[in-house]
């Protein structure tokens, strides 16, 4: 399995669809909440619904697409 990727965050909190952006899984807002209300993002192996939902350092995000699923980590 490989090491999943981190992506550094400036703040203590980001939101979901910004950190899909900023983590290159969302090509844009749009892209972003299609993705999470389509289902095929999970954060720390759950499906996660909102767009909104905040993150921390050290959570993981899943996204689910046709070439397999692309896991990273907030850091």
């Amino acid at each position: 399995m490989d090491t999943p990727i981190e992506v550094p965050i400036r703040d203590d909190v980001i939101r979901l669809g910004q950190f899909l952006k900023l983590a290159g899984l969302a090509e844009s807002g749009t892209h972003a909440r299609d993705l999470v209300a389509d289902g095929d993002v999970s954060v720390d192996g759950e499906v996660e619904t909102r767009r909104g939902r905040q993150l921390t350092r050290g959570m993981r995000v899943t996204v689910a697409g046709p070439e397999g699923d692309e896991t990273v980590v907030v850091a």
